[in-house]
Order: C-alpha cells, then sequence, then structure tokens
C-alpha cells in the first residue's frame, strides 16, 4: 500500500466516520440481503484494529500502512474461521470482502484521490488485501516460523523492526485463531465476535 503523505489519525477519523455514512448504501448492496449482521461483524473488527495497543506497545506504526496491515490480520483470523463452515459462512465472508472493498473506497475518496483514479486503486487495494489473506492462510498450514514470517513482510518496517514487531502478533494471531475456533459460527456471523484481551487496550 503506498504512502498518502498524510498522517494517519486524520485519515483515519474519515474511516471512522464512514462506519456510519456506509449504513444507508449497505442496506442497497447484496451483503445485506445475504449476511444481513455484515455490518455489525465488520464493525466489530475495524473497533478491535483501532485499540492503541498495538501501535504504542506492540510498534506497529500508526499510519495507514500499518493500520492496513492490523486490518488484514483480523480481517484473515474472521474469514480463516467463516471458510471452514462451507456455505453457512460463505455469504458472510464474501459480505465482508465487500464491504471491506467499499471502505477502502471510501477511505480514497477521504484522502484525496481523484474520482477517476478510484476504481483502480481500489482494485489494487482489494488485491493487495487479498494477496495478504492468502499468503497468511498458506503460513498457517505450514506451521513453523512461516506465520510470523509473512507478517513480518507485511509490515511497514525495515526487516529487523519487523521481525520485532511480528514476534509480538503472531501468538496475538495465533490465539485469536484458537479464540475464534469455540465461539459459535452464528454468533460470529451476527457480530458478537470476541478477540483475545490484550493487556493495556
Amino acid at each position: 500500500m503506498s504512502a498518502t503523505g498524510r498522517n494517519w489519525p486524520k485519515s483515519y477519523k474519515k474511516l471512522d466516520e464512514m462506519t456510519v455514512s456506509l449504513k444507508p448504501l449497505a442496506a442497497l448492496l447484496p451483503w445485506r440481503r445475504l449476511a444481513p449482521h455484515a455490518d455489525d461483524l465488520y464493525d466489530a473488527i475495524m473497533a478491535q484494529t483501532r485499540l492503541p495497543i498495538y501501535y504504542q506497545r506492540f510498534g506497529v506504526p500508526d499510519t495507514l500502512e500499518g493500520r492496513f496491515a492490523v486490518l488484514s490480520l483480523h480481517l484473515f483470523a474472521v474469514l480463516h474461521r467463516l471458510k471452514r463452515e462451507g456455505k453457512a459462512g460463505a455469504a458472510t465472508a464474501q459480505a465482508l470482502s465487500d464491504r471491506f472493498a467499499a471502505d477502502m473506497e471510501t477511505v480514497l475518496r477521504e484522502v484525496g484521490v481523484g474520482d477517476l483514479s478510484v476504481p483502480k486503486k481500489v482494485r489494487k487495494l482489494v488485491a493487495e488485501g487479498a494477496g495478504l489473506l492468502e499468503g497468511y492462510e498458506r503460513a498457517v498450514a505450514r506451521g513453523g516460523e512461516a506465520l510470523q514470517n509473512a507478517i513480518a513482510d507485511a509490515l511497514p518496517l525495515d526487516s529487523e523492526a519487523a521481525r520485532t514487531v511480528s514476534a509480538e502478533l503472531t501468538p496475538y494471531l495465533n490465539k485469536t485463531l484458537q479464540d475464534l475456533d469455540s465461539q459459535p459460527l452464528e454468533a460470529i456471523r451476527e457480530g458478537r465476535v470476541r478477540f483475545p484481551e490484550l493487556g493495556g487496550a
């Protein structure tokens, strides 16, 4: 994800605001019919992504790129759970992907990307996000240090700093995957998802 040249807090405030601004639109889109609680689930993921601990203690850069990396981790964890539920989880998984694409379009417009270039940039962002998620899926399947390496590669940091931060995020992501496995599918689909507690969050 390319740098925007702006500090994240101003841009991310727009990301917070779009949760409200997109809801009237969401009522008209397919995910509302197929997965009526997708907004609630996405909002829960976004709320977890905003926690300061990732940036203040774990060391993820508090930038658009850093926030994107943290969002991708949480999207992966939830999609990984839904993916194993066949058709029961497929509609919600697609709805989350659609909502992600819609949010990225809103963010790009709010940070000043020209209207004509927005669709192309959204496609690029969505493709990058899909690549990250696929990389995490392969890493989880391989085991060992593969997941830590995949997280480090996704962070907007030099290699040494990325490895340090990844060492903090990897146990958290593994715990998140375990916790999601124990939560009822219907609760997750309805947005009643629980993430592991983080000290100092």
